[in-house]
């Protein structure tokens, strides 16, 4: 198969939605072969393809089927035309909406050049559905990457590490400048590959569990004693002399219990 780039004059980059359209063909490459297959799933779904610089490397794999899942009409009329064969598994839309139930009777993976703009909201989404979704690989703004992936102590370590680590083994695979896009963006971008691990539900209340996520470390630098004050009083524990970034995901789940069992999940 010859592989191509995207031809920029057909669809236009729009600000609103950001994007930034990958023309690195080794990237690309790179990307699709970060799937492992983790999970047993036969199904594929690439978020925002675009002109399908991804989905030309994806169409060729026989152990699973690609879909996509695209919101700008412009770029979906692109992909009728150019890969008519993927048409029927085109789904015109917004994935912070998408109901997969629709779509998919199993599991299926996750791939793609997220938009910088809603990464984060994309990864709350795929949380809500993570028994469904064995595998995500995808590129992030490259600080975002790097902040999914950091283990605890490190200053990039944040509320998405915590959040994410609790379901995903995260890797980060690999960094991509800024010329291989177009337009280029104003920052550096990476890869990361997330798989799902063995935790089927957490020791503790999970909205609870996210809520004392956030409140850490939206005061990192404070001892988690003084950060979690918003939450009410807790009893005594060596954790909360620490602070926020120090704490790995079962840490956090021991603050959540003592919050549950001071005051209740609610």
């Amino acid at each position: 198969m010859n592989y191509k780039k995207p031809d920029n004059s057909r669809v236009r980059a729009k600000k609103h939605l950001g994007q930034h359209f990958l023309k690195d063909l080794n990237i690309a490459q790179r990307i699709v072969d970060g799937l492992s297959g983790h999970g047993g799933y036969d199904r594929v779904l690439e978020i925002g393809p675009g002109m399908g610089v991804l989905t030309q490397f994806l169409l060729p794999k026989n152990n699973f089927s690609t879909y996509v899942i695209e919101i700008d009409t412009e770029s979906v009329a692109y992909l009728q035309k150019h890969y008519p064969e993927l048409a029927p598994r085109i789904i015109a839309g917004d994935f912070l909406k998408f109901d997969a139930d629709n779509w998919f009777p199993g599991a299926f993976a996750i791939i793609g050049n997220f938009p910088y703009n809603i990464s984060s909201q994309i990864f709350f989404r795929a949380l809500e559905i993570r028994d469904r979704i064995p595998e995500i690989v995808c590129m992030l703004q490259k600080e975002v990457a790097q902040r999914i992936a950091s283990p605890p102590g490190n200053k990039d370590y944040g509320i998405l590490s915590v959040l994410l680590q609790a379901f995903y083994d995260i890797d980060y695979l690999v960094s991509v400048p800024p010329g291989a896009f177009d337009p280029p963006p104003k920052v550096q971008s990476g890869v990361i590959r997330l798989r799902r691990n063995a935790v089927t539900a957490l020791e503790c209340d999970e909205k609870l569990f996210f809520r004392v996520v956030k409140t850490a470390f939206n005061q990192r630098r404070k001892t988690l004693r003084n950060a979690l004050k918003p939450m009410g009083e807790m009893p005594d524990h060596p954790l909360l002399d620490k602070r926020a970034e120090q704490l790995g995901v079962q840490d956090f789940v021991t603050l959540t219990l003592l919050a549950q069992n001071s005051h209740g999940s609610n």
